[in-house]
């Protein structure tokens, strides 16, 4: 039982690498994601290192050890450094535009609705979400926020897939609250609001 739900969770999480590493069935990529992330937090956060001198620091020992590698090897008739073929297809710009484009769409879709449809019950719901991104990033910058959701990410899936028949539940009934309270909100406060109506917006 305990099986099918973690399958279940892996299929959400899109069924493949990354459901893997989020999943801790690649433990190796799971290790590194956390080590890295947290050596790069350290690094800046604490150390108060600067991320664009620490750029370009990688950058010009990178570009050093490679011209002194082929250097080298030229002259002691050695192979060449490994370096890929550094090329991107022209698929993979395209796979992803179409990938963002959905994106843009349904946030430009959103704007359309709120500024023009007068979604009042869409417009609560931008503006509770906007707000609560906003009240929390008051408290930490980027660095630290985007590391938190690193740890998150490595973390919470792990526990639903092993505790997803109570988190449901509770999760269930926390909908039904919530979904009471916003009825009651929208009954009392948001059908009150006059609202133009469509042949308004024409005769406009």
């Amino acid at each position: 039982m305990g099986e099918s739900h973690r399958c279940s969770v892996h299929l959400a999480l899109g069924g493949g690498a990354v459901a893997d590493v989020l999943l801790w069935k690649n433990w190796f990529g799971s290790a590194a994601l956390l080590i890295g992330s947290t050596a790069l937090w350290l690094l800046f956060e604490r150390a108060g290192y600067n991320l664009l001198s620490f750029i370009s620091n990688v950058l010009l020992l990178l570009v050093v050890i490679l011209f002194f590698w082929a250097k080298s090897a030229l002259l002691l008739n050695r192979p060449l450094p490994p370096v890929p073929n550094l090329d991107i297809s022209e698929e993979s710009v395209v796979k992803g535009a179409d990938e963002m484009r959905v994106y843009v769409n349904r946030a430009l879709s959103i704007a359309h609705d709120i500024a023009i449809g007068g979604n009042l019950g869409l417009f609560v719901q931008v503006f509770l979400g906007l707000w609560v991104i906003s009240y929390i990033g008051s408290f930490f910058n980027f660095l630290t926020l985007a590391y938190t959701g690193v740890l998150l990410s490595l973390s919470l899936p792990v526990l639903y897939a092993k505790y997803q028949k109570q988190i449901d539940e509770k999760l269930i009934i926390a909908h039904k609250i919530i979904q009471t309270q916003y009825r009651k909100i929208d009954e009392q406060i948001l059908r009150k609001i006059p609202m133009p109506s469509k042949n308004d917006k024409k005769t406009q």
